[in-house]
């Protein structure tokens, strides 16, 4: 052999190292939410043990950036839409000069 550890190491070695970045979750929801998740990823052929997990990031990712937007929304409703656009201009204009 040329040094190298054979494939399943190295595999096995990605797999451990993207694992060490990742935090584990003990979540809890209704059985009728469970039911429903299941079956929409069987159907989709993703059905199988660990599937779950992605779609759990993949849904907290989203809504983690819809929060993100929602609360300069609020904070800023009471401006009107040439106010929002006069700011944002400033803005890029400020973000240029800095270049």
């Amino acid at each position: 052999m040329s040094g190298q550890p054979p494939l399943v190491f190295g595999c096995l070695s990605a797999y451990i190292q993207l694992m060490s970045e990742s935090a584990r979750w003990n979540l809890v929801v209704c059985r009728n939410t469970d039911r429903s998740l299941r079956l929409l990823l069987a159907e989709e052929g993703r059905g199988r043990k660990g599937e779950l997990s992605p779609f759990v990031e993949a849904a907290v990712q989203a809504r983690t950036s819809e929060m993100t937007v929602e609360r300069p929304k609020r904070e800023n409703a009471h401006l009107f839409s040439d106010e929002i656009s006069r700011i944002v201009d400033e803005a890029a204009v400020e973000w240029a000069r800095r270049g």
